[in-house]
């Protein structure tokens, strides 16, 4: 999700506290409450730096079964993964992806000094095409793919999703497309199995293009929900970011949430089974 889209949470100042709030309201009410399926958001943001493939991995070894990565395209048209439209947050370098072609990109760091320091600092922008060699070693794992507004508005939604699609083919029943931009998922609708819209508020549902998608995942930012009452659309799967505390999750979960999409994938799935125990 885009911190130039209305969505804007942010990795900036996370630590690990935050995933340990609401474990003991977890442990009282998680036996009576459906548990929702996990989404690492950007890899396993708590600990590494988003999008990347360490982080990506560390999250699937986790237990996560669900990631979630964004994708823009190079000055020469290559996919890579990155969440903002620019390089200052992650690289600390001027410009941004489009502004690049890939062996400069390639050369960036992103390794998020604000968070880590010089911790990561042999991490590079991954491309879409090294993600999918991650992916194909995992075949338990789907991957959900936010094609990003900036490179739909500047390249055109045929030669976004045609890259995409190039790069994903060896593990492409395993990934999702999703997108704020309707009328791209509204292409890869004709591509893709399946497709994933995503909002800012929970009342965008009722846009008449969404339901002529029918999408199979519906995406929605916690902070656009309204305060009771069910979370559900029609059959599609509804997926809510960025959820930090276990009893947050529960909660939604209880309103009809399938999935919920975190930073903290290890440390909420611990809660859970930690309150659950075999």
């Amino acid at each position: 999700m885009n911190v130039a889209e209305p969505y804007s949470a942010s990795t900036e100042g996370l630590t690990a506290s935050n995933a340990d709030a609401g474990r003991s309201a977890a442990a009282c009410y998680i036996v009576l409450m459906k548990v929702p399926q996990l989404v690492a958001h950007r890899g396993y943001t708590l600990h590494y730096p988003e999008n990347t493939l360490i982080g990506i991995e560390a999250a699937i070894r986790a237990g996560a079964r669900y990631v979630e990565v964004d994708v823009q395209l190079s000055a020469d048209q290559e996919p890579m993964l990155f969440h903002d439209r620019n390089l200052r947050r992650i690289c600390g370098a001027d410009g941004a992806i489009h502004d690049y072609p890939i062996e400069q990109l390639k050369r960036f760091k992103a390794m998020e000094f604000a968070r880590f320091g010089y911790k990561y600092a042999a991490e590079r922008i991954p491309t879409l095409a090294g993600f999918a060699e991650l992916l194909a070693r995992y075949p338990e794992v789907t991957a959900f793919v936010e094609l990003k507004r900036v490179s739909l508005e500047r390249l055109g939604i045929s030669t976004v999703l045609a890259r995409v699609q190039r790069d994903l083919k060896a593990v492409r029943e395993r990934c999702v497309p999703i997108s704020f931009d309707l009328k791209a998922l509204a292409a890869a609708r004709k591509q893709w199995p399946a497709i994933g819209v995503v909002f800012d508020r929970w009342r965008e549902r009722r846009q008449s293009p969404v339901r002529e998608l029918r999408p199979e995942y519906l995406f929605c930012d916690l902070e656009g929900l309204p305060w009771w009452g069910p979370l559900r659309f029609g059959g599609a799967h509804v997926v809510i970011y960025e959820v930090a505390e276990p009893a947050v999750a529960l909660t939604l979960a209880d309103r009809g949430v399938d999935f919920i999409e975190t930073f903290a994938v290890g440390e909420m799935r611990a809660a859970f089974e930690l309150s659950n125990p075999p």
